[in-house]
């Protein structure tokens, strides 16, 4: 069982960290990271401590995965510190394991979040017994252009301000994955919204429960083989959350990820499964007939899967919290978190 970690009250202070791409210190892009920033303390009453090397840009971030996992550790050490939120994602977390002291963690539990290449991060969280949360990010989310979506705000507030069950997670209105240049021209221009279709249920009946387990499945594979990969055991009555990025990735890799999830034993282990929307809804049809095909191959027909959900490279976004036990509804095609995610 993850630990729970203790939720946010307003006057809190959280921390960032860039764990992969040092953008958030280019001075190029600064006005983006002090606008998410701005949104943490406007919108939800936190102090925000950037940690020290988190800033030195993206020259110095590359360079030094020593520096990254230092603030890292050096947030988690801090007990003023209540949550550390990464400014976002990029490509190369994995350069931090060397340098992780999981035993600082595992004694300093608090709230963690990020998504895409942050995925790495989750699991040395999940590694360390500590449940996070895989969800929005500073230079995403919290800076979207013109205000935070509403959907995005109420999603936070519920999961790590409220240590209630989260109860059930529409899925949003609309949604974009438009990008609009990061100039300082566009701050003031709202991207385009689509009309969501909402949740797709693509096979099972009836109720599924499971712990919840997943991130970005292209960063999965960097950890497949490695110390923080979980054990057989973490995969057992698990609802599995596979989301893909804004590389649009080939179907066909999919389709040969998943075969590996089969070959370990992961998805015969699974309750059921959610998917996130693609980016752009680019492959939206081919990964459906990559998830079916693998699954009946599997004889897995039956295992639930619930597709179009709002937690990865689209926004709005719902954070998904590691470790807690979660619902799919298959005659209701609806999804909802059974436990609270954090604690009072």
């Amino acid at each position: 069982m993850l630990m729970q970690p203790a939720k946010l009250s307003p006057g809190d202070k959280a921390a960032t960290v860039s764990l992969s791409w040092g953008g958030a210190g280019e001075p190029s892009l600064s006005w983006r990271y002090q606008q998410g920033v701005e949104r943490l303390e406007s919108v939800f009453g936190l102090e925000v401590v950037p940690m020290p090397n988190s800033l030195k840009g993206q020259t110095y971030i590359d360079e030094h995965p020593e520096a990254r996992a230092e603030d890292l550790m050096t947030a988690f050490k801090d007990p003023e510190i209540k949550a550390i939120i990464s400014n976002i994602g990029g490509d190369d977390s994995i350069r931090l394991l060397p340098y992780i002291d999981f035993e600082i963690i595992r004694q300093n539990p608090k709230i963690f979040m990020g998504f895409s290449d942050t995925t790495i991060a989750h699991l040395f969280c999940f590694h360390a017994g500590l449940s996070s949360f895989y969800g929005p990010a500073i230079m995403t989310d919290f800076a979207e252009n013109v205000a935070m979506d509403d959907y995005t705000v109420q999603a936070i507030q519920s999961m790590l301000f409220e240590a209630e069950a989260v109860g059930g997670i529409p899925a949003p209105e609309k949604w974009t994955s438009e990008f609009l240049e990061w100039d300082i021209s566009n701050k003031s221009i709202a991207r385009t919204m689509h009309p969501n279709q909402g949740y797709e249920l693509l096979q099972g009946n009836g109720i599924a429960k499971g712990n919840l387990i997943g991130g970005c499945i292209e960063v999965l594979e960097f950890a497949k083989g490695t110390a923080i990969w979980p054990q057989q055991e973490a995969w057992q009555n698990s609802i599995l959350f596979f989301e893909t990025s804004e590389e649009k990735t080939d179907p066909e890799l999919i389709k040969r990820w998943l075969r590996n999830y089969a070959a370990q034993g992961i998805l015969h282990q699974a309750n059921g499964m959610i998917v996130a929307k693609p980016y752009g809804e680019v492959h939206y049809e081919a990964y459906k007939e990559v998830i079916l095909s693998v699954l009946a191959e599997n004889g897995l027909n039956d295992l639930p899967v619930l597709y179009g959900v709002s937690f990865g490279h689209t926004e709005p976004k719902t954070p998904i919290p590691y470790g807690r036990l979660a619902r799919i509804d298959c005659n209701q095609v609806s999804f909802s978190i059974l436990e609270a995610a954090v604690t009072d």
